[in-house]
């Protein structure tokens, strides 16, 4: 099949010598974070604190700029964080949950992360409702939405689920908690590069996410949308400097900005705001429609092949709740994923999942067929019993 997206092939170096089917955790770095590394450094070399003054101060926001035009969000409206946990505990501190409106919605099937902070963040009078699983890979949306009602503060939820990668029906969910006067913050960490998100077809009131994944954007580039017409109605508790308007009057009053540096707070990482630039530019370029659409195809697949092995999945057969990720469980599945890894075979596992297999766009075909032929070899020469008993770091 004539493949336009693989002439990006060239931008990844990594590409040249791995199969990269991991871009769930983290895509590829593209060739030109190499220039904007050096321009980082060149302008700290040259222009010292000058360098504050002529684009680090706005970087938050100007590359947060970069994000809104992928997901439909106005100028200003997207803040760059250093994760989502981050992002999320700032949602937190702008809401009051001191009335009979104090009940925050979640799943199990949401990130760890995130569902730490708000098992811990919340004041004592906020009721914290996890809507469970059935089946372990999804959320029947009706069961969701019932939790929804009068009492409910936020709804803090996933668009695209970690481990299965299965889409809940984010429309469904913000229609459902405006119509009771909940508000929504949506995770789409899994989603935001890989499915299409419009944030104001959606009318979803926070968005957050990373471009760590899908976006190729590497770490330290978490990111909040706040809907315009709500943010001003906001004041964070977590905040900082970068929140002020007049910041370097160094005034012991706060007083809140009007745009997105509202929901900043202290010093910014720089190095990572130049890092996360080329992997936007390129997703702004390729297209996230011809993303999908490829994704679409080639998970199709995945599920095809593993199926015709016999191996159990973790994805939804349905494309429209399917995201770009098809995790394979077989037997030893860690064991197998860490010797795939040592043969340049790069996916990860998850327990109760399977090993996570993420084509991006990036991706061959022949890729998808070549990791399926692994697991087999690995499972049939038992390849998989040198890594019994390995427990480290978990990609």
């Amino acid at each position: 099949m004539d493949d336009p997206l693989l002439r990006w092939r060239e931008e990844f170096p990594i590409l040249s010598r791995t199969v990269y089917m991991i871009s769930n955790s983290l895509g590829a770095m593209p060739r030109g974070v190499y220039a904007r590394m050096q321009e980082y450094a060149e302008t700290w070399a040259t222009r010292g604190v000058r360098a504050w003054a002529e684009g680090w101060w706005e970087l938050p926001v100007t590359v947060g700029d970069k994000i809104g035009r992928i997901i439909g969000a106005d100028p200003g409206t997207v803040s760059l964080h250093q994760n989502v946990t981050l992002a999320s505990a700032i949602v937190l501190s702008c809401l009051d949950f001191s009335g009979r409106r104090n009940k925050v919605v979640m799943t199990d099937m949401d990130f760890p992360s995130v569902l730490y902070l708000h098992q811990k963040s919340l004041p004592p009078e906020a009721r914290l409702v996890i809507v469970r699983s059935e089946d372990g890979l999804g959320i029947p949306t009706e069961k969701l939405l019932a939790a929804i009602d009068e009492e409910t503060r936020l709804v803090a939820t996933s668009h695209v689920l970690f481990k299965t990668a299965y889409i809940q029906d984010a429309q469904a969910i913000v229609e459902r908690a405006h119509a009771v006067g909940a508000l929504v913050a949506l995770d789409a960490y899994q989603s935001v590069g890989t499915v299409p998100v419009d944030v104001k077809a959606l009318g979803v009131d926070f968005l957050l996410g990373g471009c760590v994944k899908w976006l190729c954007g590497g770490a330290g580039g978490g990111y909040l949308y706040v809907r315009p017409d709500l943010a001003l109605q906001l004041e964070p508790r977590l905040t900082g400097w970068m929140a002020h308007q007049h910041a370097f009057d160094f005034n012991t009053e706060m007083a809140y900005r009007t745009d997105g540096f509202r929901f900043l707070n202290g010093t910014p990482g720089v190095p990572a705001l130049y890092a996360v630039q080329p992997g936007l530019d390129i997703i702004a370029e390729v297209g996230v429609a011809a993303i999908r659409a490829k994704s679409v195809r080639q998970t199709a697949r995945l599920l095809e092949l593993a199926q015709e092995r016999g191996y159990r999945v973790s994805a939804s057969p349905d494309p429209e709740r399917r995201g770009g990720t098809v995790a394979i469980d077989v037997p030893h599945g860690y064991e197998v994923s860490r010797e795939l890894i040592r043969r340049e075979f790069l996916v990860d596992y998850r327990p109760k999942a399977g090993i996570r297999v993420s084509p991006h766009f990036y991706s061959t075909d022949e890729e998808l067929e070549l990791t399926l032929r692994e697991i087999d070899d690995i499972l049939r020469t038992r390849a998989y019993e040198q890594h019994a008993g390995e427990r480290g770091y978990v990609t």
